[in-house]
């Protein structure tokens, strides 16, 4: 399917269900179908991303499912979260959106003004560096929180989630999309770009995955592919994202992460592998828990690949992230003095 059809069907959804919505404010589209042209044709492992505004505070979003053909991924937002430019130009997970008129629907036109706003500012200096310091704050925040009381596969993900992050500092400081499951190709481009081929090897030694084989991940892959099966079977608890655990999904989730290691990005696929192995047994141990323990050595046997043999080296492995910030945000700084494209 090209772009532009994906972009009509997901159009089409906002004006028939969401303008339904109570408190319904608008509708804009988010992620990578913004970067895309009209006769491109939309990969069967990616999906449109839509936003949409409400009056009072989101609730849990739809998350992912079909439209006509096109798999559509709907979260909320409340007017409060969008309560000003300065707002917006602060945050790296909004900003990208308003860089460009990505909006479906305005009813009430205050997002055509907010998004005139942010793109006036959008690459200014300031506003660059003040959304790669939200980013860093958000991996610091993240492995400093990390629950040690928590089952050893939340806290894995908090780790993963929040170490994943040190590829959106240089992303953002790039001026490009912080996507979610490539955020390490994308990174690694950016970094050769402007010649930090050195500081991408250790975003990988951070997690782990910098000496892993194919063979290795691919292996992996495989067990975590009936990990999901299992776990799309008995999904009840409603995980805000339980969707990206459906049959659905599972072209982005398995089938994704396949591509990824036949072009040689088999690291690059670590991520999101172990992500996807976390989640499925937050819903193994909530709704299939025999099924949890079942399965959990498989989950066990990718994170020790990763160099964490028991949950007392989460700990270690946050402070190691942690430690490396300060290098993470020199080379972040270098970015910024020498992209072209942010007005100084």
């Amino acid at each position: 399917m090209k772009a532009k059809q994906a972009r009509s069907n997901a159009a089409d959804w906002v004006y028939s269900h969401a303008r339904h919505e109570q408190g319904y404010g608008g509708a804009y589209f988010s992620g990578s179908i913004i970067g895309l042209s009209d006769n491109t044709n939309l990969a069967v492992s990616s999906d449109v991303d839509i936003v949409v505004v409400l009056e009072e505070e989101p609730q849990l979003k739809l998350g992912k499912f079909f439209y006509k053909g096109t798999l559509l991924e709907v979260t909320y937002l409340s007017w409060r979260q969008l309560a000003s430019a300065r707002n917006v130009l602060t945050s790296y997970h909004l900003a990208g959106s308003f860089r460009v008129n990505t909006i479906i629907d305005d009813p009430t036109g205050r997002l055509h003004h907010l998004q005139a706003e942010v793109a006036k500012h959008f690459s200014e200096y300031r506003w660059v560096r003040r959304r790669c310091e939200n980013a860093k704050q958000k991996v610091e925040n993240g492995l400093r929180s990390i629950d040690p009381t928590a089952p050893f596969h939340e806290q894995i993900m908090a780790w993963l989630f929040s170490t994943g992050v040190t590829t959106h500092v240089i992303l953002v400081a790039a001026l490009q999309n912080p996507t979610v499951r490539k955020r390490y190709v994308a990174a690694r481009k950016v970094l050769a770009e402007y010649e930090h081929n050195a500081l991408y090897n250790s975003l990988l030694e951070l997690l782990g995955c910098a000496t892993m084989t194919p063979e290795q991940v691919e292996y992996h892959l495989t067990q975590l592919s009936s990990t999901f099966d299992q776990a799309v079977a008995v999904s009840k608890t409603p995980f805000f994202f339980r969707t990206d655990i459906t049959e659905a999904t599972r072209p982005i989730a398995i089938d994704g992460s396949y591509d990824l290691i036949k072009t040689g990005n088999h690291r690059e696929a670590v991520f999101w592998i172990v992500a996807t192995f976390a989640r499925c047994h937050m819903i193994l141990a909530a709704d299939a828990p025999t099924l949890h323990h079942e399965y959990l050595p498989s989950f066990e046997a990718i994170v020790r690949d990763l160099g964490i043999t028991a949950i007392h080296d989460i700990p270690d492995r946050a402070e190691e992230v942690l430690h490396f910030l300060p290098t993470l945000w020199e080379v972040t700084e270098d970015i910024l003095s020498k992209n072209p494209n942010i007005h100084h």
